[in-house]
């Protein structure tokens, strides 16, 4: 069903309902950065967690801060890169893949979507190299999730490669240990 959040801003950016945000910043700016009490998210981060850009974008307009931290020290970028396909948009490539290649085209699209979310907290200057409470910058998350089209964004924008998790993994260890070779030549060319 979702997460129920404490803070209304929170739960309104959560479920990507843009005029409840808007109207609530409207009755408080100081709601733009405010952090929730379970998680210490903030609308921001709800929103990267769901993959909402039409908040994100808002939200960055407004100058919602890219680097405060939740509970488990992750940012925005954190939850941007970790963003996954939905239990329904994975039914809907498959159910839709054979008609007309439909299927492929969404999935195609979602992958564009948060590209472009990633591209929206760069230029709003997000610190690529935050860590979080694992260690896990949001490059390490991106090696594991063997997304190549986000890892060439994120090296671009200056992540530090040879940042250690708590596994003693830098992206490029988790890249071999995965077996992910694409990945493994686009960070050797950097590092």
């Amino acid at each position: 069903m979702g997460i129920l959040y404490s803070q209304p801003i929170c739960h309104a950016a959560y479920r990507n309902d843009l005029n409840e945000v808007q109207l609530l910043l409207e009755e408080d700016i100081n709601n733009l950065n405010v952090q929730d009490s379970f998680g210490g998210d903030t609308p921001l981060i709800c929103a990267c967690k769901q993959g909402h850009n039409r908040i994100v974008s808002y939200l960055l307009k407004m100058n919602a801060d890219v680097n405060i931290r939740n509970k488990k020290q992750r940012t925005c970028l954190h939850y941007a890169v970790k963003k996954r396909f939905g239990f329904i948009d994975y039914l809907l490539i498959i159910i839709l893949m054979p008609v007309m290649l439909i299927g492929y085209l969404l999935m195609v699209s979602r992958s564009k979507q948060n590209e472009n979310l990633i591209k929206l907290l760069l230029r709003a200057g997000v610190d690529v190299n935050a860590i979080d409470d694992s260690g896990k910058t949001a490059l390490h998350y991106a090696c594991e999730m063997k997304n190549q089209s986000i890892i060439p964004l994120l090296v671009e924008a200056g992540t530090d490669l040879s940042i250690k998790d708590k596994e003693e993994e830098t992206p490029l260890d988790i890249a071999r240990r995965l077996k992910f070779t694409n990945i493994e030549s686009i960070l050797k060319k950097k590092s």
